[in-house]
């Protein structure tokens, strides 16, 4: 991909524990994750916070591509 991408960090938002490194393409706000942009996955590929259990996202396909739909509400991002 030759577009310009920034590197954010995703936390759950009940415990502040960071859940992903992600490479996010435009602004906007975070509504999905594309799976294969997902730099670093802290949370064991169930989509769940590993110090909470809180449920983040959920498996879908978007366009043919995989991707994590994020719960609004249940994180929060960092640059």
């Amino acid at each position: 991909m030759s577009k310009e991408f920034d590197t954010i960090k995703i936390y759950c938002e009940k415990c502040n524990t960071l859940l992903y490194k992600y490479h996010k393409y435009g602004s906007g706000h975070l509504i999905k994750c594309f799976i294969d942009q997902v730099k670093k996955d802290y949370t064991n590929g169930d989509m769940k916070c590993p110090n909470c259990q809180e449920e983040v996202a959920r498996k879908r396909k978007f366009k043919g591509r995989d991707i994590f739909k994020i719960i609004q509400g249940k994180v929060y991002v960092k640059n």
